[in-house]
């Protein structure tokens, strides 16, 4: 068993999965900081010095009733909050995820199609229709010759 486990391991797939796994967790900390740090506090700035990331609802206050002037508060009040403001920022981050995603795949499929397709050896004669080079000026087949070779 541990035979088996070592060699489905050692596949290439598996690998590149794994790769890919950590890649990515690696990519949403980056976008995560993008959107927290770099994105939402400009988007706040013009709206009148909002910060998203302490927007929230209390649906239940909590043991020390009263207003909460910051998500941290209101939770170690241990009130019961929605986090709209969260949410939006997570609504952000998924955004610019799934558009760096779609212009990688959109540059993998632009080179694919770009990829010259290699030049065909053969022709066929246009008199017997048999297999020739490329570069045959007269057909071994029917003995014609063939024009613009």
């Amino acid at each position: 068993m541990l035979k088996e486990f070592k060699e489905f391991i050692m596949r290439g797939n598996v690998i590149d999965m794994a790769v890919g796994i950590i890649i990515g967790a690696a990519f949403g900390t980056i976008i995560k900081s993008l959107v927290d740090d770099v994105i939402m506090p400009p988007i706040g700035l013009l709206l009148g010095n909002v910060d998203f990331s302490n927007l929230f609802a209390v649906i239940k206050a909590g043991k020390i009733a009263g207003t909460y002037d910051t998500l941290a508060a209101a939770k170690a009040a241990g009130a019961v909050t929605m986090n709209y403001g969260v949410f939006f920022n997570t609504i952000i981050s998924f955004l610019i995820v799934a558009f760096a995603v779609f212009m990688i795949i959109r540059a993998v499929n632009k080179l694919k199609r770009e990829t010259p397709s290699p030049e065909a050896a053969t022709k066929e004669c246009p008199y017997c229709l048999s297999v020739i080079p490329i570069k045959a000026s007269r057909c071994a087949h029917c003995t014609a010759e063939i024009r613009g070779a």
